[in-house]
């Protein structure tokens, strides 16, 4: 199975990279395929790149069925 989560861009690094949050974590990103992500916006990671922009509306509740899934997850173990 393969993920791609919403994360947020919290700096801009040359060349190509981004760090970005991804529910509380920061992780160094290549933004080569999203040249124009700027600090702000969500995009999905996949395997350490951002493959694309995402609506911040969309990111935050993709976000928020994630946390109910954990939630749900510590609940039944």
């Amino acid at each position: 199975m393969c993920l791609a989560l919403p994360a947020r861009v919290v700096e801009l690094q040359a060349p190509d990279n981004a760090i970005v949050d991804l529910g509380g974590v920061r992780k160094t990103v290549s933004v080569a395929l999203t040249p124009e992500a700027d600090v702000g916006d969500y995009v999905i990671v996949h395997v350490g790149h951002a493959i694309g922009l995402l609506d911040a509306q969309e990111a935050e509740r993709t976000l928020a069925l994630f946390a109910e899934l954990a939630a749900q997850q510590e609940r039944t173990a």
